[in-house]
């Protein structure tokens, strides 16, 4: 019997299907199957009672499966705290990041990341739905929004103001709204997520609040659709000054409306609990903390942002 032979079992247990276990561990079906052979000879019980359609833990399972988790965790545990002791920056990162930001500006940061710590590894998920950090088989997470899990552990990277923008051209050809009641004439690109189109667009100025429901032809659960969309012209959007901040200072789109500001959000490395968190991601998040700061200090110098914004 071997220690990944128990995390087999473990990951058996909590699909309750062997082929979904396997997936999760990036192996096939058979050597899943025969890790579990192994583990039930060793014991000399079954852990699970399998039928044609079904697979449950057997009473011995529900009475091992929780004991083999714990002396896992120690077992981690101590080899993390061994590594943190020396400092090592090292192993797998398993990291998940939204579609724009992780696509076009996040992967370049990694991949210089890697080449400095040669000894580090990384497996992206590249989604904006929300992360199981255990069904997604994810160490870490980067996420627009502070957790909503009191039960997860995270590092605020940076505050995160929206811009409302489109390209100089479509706002030539269609008129350049002043105020939000006049932004409902104009083509909406929208996110969508989990079949809820989000088309009802707020904004601050002086203290009020101004709500407008859009209209559009276009939307998308993929972030970075939306942003190449409006970069093509296809109508106005509001975006993450981060994901369009090349955009931005390339001249491809413009802000506009700026004294009514559009909705913020913070940026946030979000991890399953504080012993997950090594010193390869400790490096990791202070990379993100300087690079996003280059990043919103430059949007400041060409007045797309008021650095008030960055600090509320």
């Amino acid at each position: 019997m071997l220690l990944e032979d128990l995390q087999v079992i473990i990951k058996v247990a909590e699909f309750k299907s062997i082929t979904a276990a396997a997936t999760s561990l990036d192996m096939q079906t058979a050597t899943a199957s025969a890790a579990i052979k192994r583990v039930e000879a060793s014991l000399g019980v079954d852990l699970f009672i399998r039928t044609t359609r079904q697979l449950r833990l057997s009473a011995a399972g529900e009475r091992y499966i929780p004991q083999c988790q714990q002396a896992l965790l120690a077992l981690s545990q101590a080899k993390q705290n061994l590594h943190n002791e020396q400092g090592c920056v090292e192993g797998e990162i398993r990291i998940a990041l939204p579609s724009d930001l992780g696509r076009n500006i996040v992967t370049p940061w990694l991949d210089e990341f890697v080449k400095t710590h040669p000894k580090v590894s990384l497996k992206m998920n590249v989604s904006d739905s929300n992360i199981d950090f255990y069904r997604d088989s994810v160490d870490v997470a980067l996420r627009y929004g502070s957790p909503s899990d009191s039960n997860l552990y995270g590092f605020k990277i940076c505050n995160v103001p929206g811009i409302l923008c489109a390209t100089p051209e479509y706002l030539e050809q269609n008129g350049q709204p002043q105020h939000p009641h006049e932004l409902a004439a104009h083509n909406g690109l929208f996110y969508q997520l989990y079949d809820v189109i989000h088309d009802v667009w707020t904004f601050t100025h002086n203290d009020t609040l101004y709500k407008v429901k859009m209209s559009g032809d276009r939307a998308s659960n993929d972030g970075d659709l939306v942003r190449r969309w409006c970069v093509s012209g296809h109508g106005v959007a509001v975006k993450s000054c981060l994901d369009i901040s090349d955009d931005l200072l390339a001249g491809r789109i413009t802000p506009f409306m700026q004294p009514y500001r559009a909705r913020s959000t913070e940026l946030w490395l979000v991890c399953p609990s504080r012993q997950s968190i090594t010193p390869a991601i400790r490096l990791l998040r202070d990379m993100l903390r300087e690079k996003c700061a280059l990043i919103l200090k430059q949007l400041v110098t060409h007045n797309f942002l008021d650095k008030n914004e960055l600090n509320n």
